[in-house]
């Protein structure tokens, strides 16, 4: 699955333009990157897709240089796990 990153966004889309997957991080505090909100449609649950989006935004905001905060319990308890 391919991806569309945005500066606080990363979403995929389906064939029709429908909207399966998405995580939103958006700057809560100068420096700080909150990943507030993970989606995925029911045809893709259980296949880890939540999981690469809140790795791929992890990553996208530490690449800014800003640190990761989370307050979407799905990214809470995936940051934990890595940390």
């Amino acid at each position: 699955m391919d991806f569309i990153k945005e500066p606080n966004r990363i979403y995929a889309k389906d064939e029709n333009g429908k909207l399966i997957a998405e995580v939103t991080f958006p700057e809560s505090e100068e420096g700080i990157c909150t990943i507030d909100h993970t989606f995925v449609d029911e045809s893709l649950r259980g296949q880890n897709v939540a999981g690469k989006l809140v790795e791929a935004a992890a990553a996208q905001i530490k690449e800014q240089g800003k640190e990761v905060n989370a307050t979407c319990t799905y990214a809470q308890a995936w940051l934990k796990r890595r940390v």
